[in-house]
């Protein structure tokens, strides 16, 4: 990494023993919230969910979500009171198109980008083509990552970002996590904790219905 790119991103290797990738995939994937993408039309052929909490929801996530609890230790920010995290897999032909970060806008309106976004490469087809994470400030090239397992990645949250189409088969999966430094006034209309899934909507309608 060039001293330049220093302020837009940095990297951290080697961080978990094996088996804890291994267990992650295995509870992401069995994880029955674990559908097609609940995101918006940037995020092509995805599948994920996602969960919404401050942290004073973080025991709840962690109670719910057990498998998630290592990666929240070493990647939450303590200056962050404000998270949306979210399992990514893309496959061969998925992608996603350059977008901004602001997924807890669909709470409170007025909020800006994260401060940080952090994403743990759980999974990487071997030699995949394709996949890598483009970063851009405004309209300037700042970054170009190719995935490695076992890597943790953290960039500004303020960074025009996409994912270059996957060229090969196999499972690229990511955890990302958007960290807020929010205003008291903004953080009263964030829930503490929230599921956002295509199958926890569907619950939602069902209930409705009956």
């Amino acid at each position: 990494m060039g001293s330049g790119e220093l302020k837009y991103y940095y990297l951290e290797t080697n961080i978990f023993p094996d088996n804890y990738l291994n267990d992650l995939w295995g509870e992401i994937n069995a994880c029955p919230y674990f559908v097609v993408n609940n995101l918006n039309r940037d995020f092509v052929g995805t599948k994920g969910f996602s969960i919404a909490f401050q942290r004073s929801g973080l025991s709840e996530v962690e109670q719910r979500f057990p498998f998630f609890k290592a990666y929240l230790d070493l990647a939450l920010k303590s200056q962050c009171n404000a998270f949306y995290l979210n399992p990514l897999l893309l496959k061969e032909n998925s992608r996603v198109d350059p977008h901004i970060d602001r997924s807890l806008r669909s709470y409170c309106k007025t909020i800006e980008p994260p401060a940080f976004v952090s994403v743990l490469y759980v999974r990487i087809p071997p030699d995949m083509e394709g996949g890598e994470l483009v970063l851009r400030s405004h309209k300037h090239h700042v970054g170009q990552i190719k995935p490695q397992m076992n890597t943790l990645l953290h960039f500004q949250g303020d960074l025009t970002h996409s994912v270059n189409a996957v060229k090969t088969p196999g499972n690229r999966l990511s955890l990302v996590c958007e960290q807020y430094s929010l205003s008291n006034i903004e953080l009263q209309e964030i829930p503490i904790f929230t599921i956002e899934s295509r199958v926890a909507q569907s619950k939602k309608k069902k209930k409705y219905a009956s």
